[in-house]
């Protein structure tokens, strides 16, 4: 342990402000493995519904320059399975869990899952993945381009986070869409509802296109972009809300070293979340661990807290 980079999110103390995005890193235990996750500054799940879901037809991922493109349409287990078959598991890890949760259509389906998850002890906090379509009204073979991301509106935004705000004591970490106009309005109406901290960004809509075929490369024709593609738009957005909100920022997009997680946190950010690099390099998240303490020692810098919005105008 080194206490310099010791961070604090909400309730949640981080012993480093390292973690694994969702959706990236499985439950944890696909990763087993490849490192020592005890190390880890927290573990956030891959995003569990109510019910489980097989999630959208192949093909779901490609690549694209310095990134990829996904649609895996929240396949998961559902929460009993989830609670379960995967939680035993991330319990022996000795690391805060974070579960993040999503809708399938109903938003009260996030204050059902929050009310059971509010009651297990060994989760440390709960991320609301807003940032997800609603799937009531998509058509099997892809996503309607009408539908609307409940991130992509402050009152929505609002009202979901106040009604999951009232059912957990737990640390609630809101989750931002960047296919917006103004995230700082998002961010602001997550904040005025309850939430304990931010995370940004989640993945920008995109779409590949197999010029033999003439065949949208992915089966739901738009996805989400991530990886290193995304970083100046992530860092520049972390850097818009840490102005606007007081609260801690948990910063993701394309960080694949300990200089791009860096720029996260002299942007503003708390924390930083590391996704698509896992699949690259799933040792990545200790290699930047392990730089962060490196940078510090090489800067005499006493406490990595001090970096957070040091950017320098």
């Amino acid at each position: 342990m080194y206490k310099g980079l010791e961070v604090k999110i909400g309730k949640l103390r981080l012993l480093n402000p390292v973690m694994v995005a969702s959706g990236t890193f499985g439950y944890a235990e696909e990763f087993s493995d490849f490192m020592d996750l005890k190390k880890l500054g927290a573990v956030v799940t891959k995003t569990i519904t109510l019910k489980p879901r097989p999630g959208n037809k192949p093909p779901r991922t490609c690549e694209t320059p310095s990134g990829m493109l996904n649609s895996i349409g929240l396949e998961n287990p559902g929460l009993n399975r989830f609670v379960s078959e995967k939680l035993p598991y991330l319990k022996k890890i000795g690391v805060p869990i974070i579960v993040s949760i999503a809708s399938e259509g109903d938003s009260r389906e996030f204050v059902e899952l929050a009310k059971c998850l509010d009651e297990i002890k060994e989760i440390s906090a709960i991320e609301l993945n807003i940032s997800c379509p609603n799937i009531r009204g998509q058509k099997s073979e892809g996503r309607s381009q009408n539908v609307r991301l409940v991130s992509q509106d402050p009152k929505a935004t609002y009202a979901v986070v106040r009604s999951v705000r009232k059912v957990t004591k737990k640390t609630l970490i809101t989750k931002l869409s960047p296919n917006v106009t103004s995230i700082e309005d998002i961010a602001l109406a997550a904040e005025r509802a309850g939430t304990d901290a931010l995370a940004l960004i989640n993945t920008l809509l995109g779409m590949s296109i197999d010029t033999q075929t003439l065949r949208p490369r992915i089966a739901a024709v738009t996805a989400g972009l991530s990886g290193p593609a995304i970083r100046p738009v992530a860092v520049r957005m972390t850097w818009e809300v840490y102005r606007k909100t007081k609260l801690p920022i948990i910063g993701m997009g394309g960080i694949t070293d300990t200089k791009s997680a860096l720029e996260f946190i002299l942007a503003g950010a708390t924390a930083v979340a590391v996704g698509t690099a896992n699949f690259v390099k799933p040792s990545v998240t200790i290699e930047i661990i392990d730089g962060l303490k490196e940078y510090l020692n090489k800067n005499r810098i006493a406490d990595i807290k001090s970096l957070i919005g040091a950017l320098k105008l």
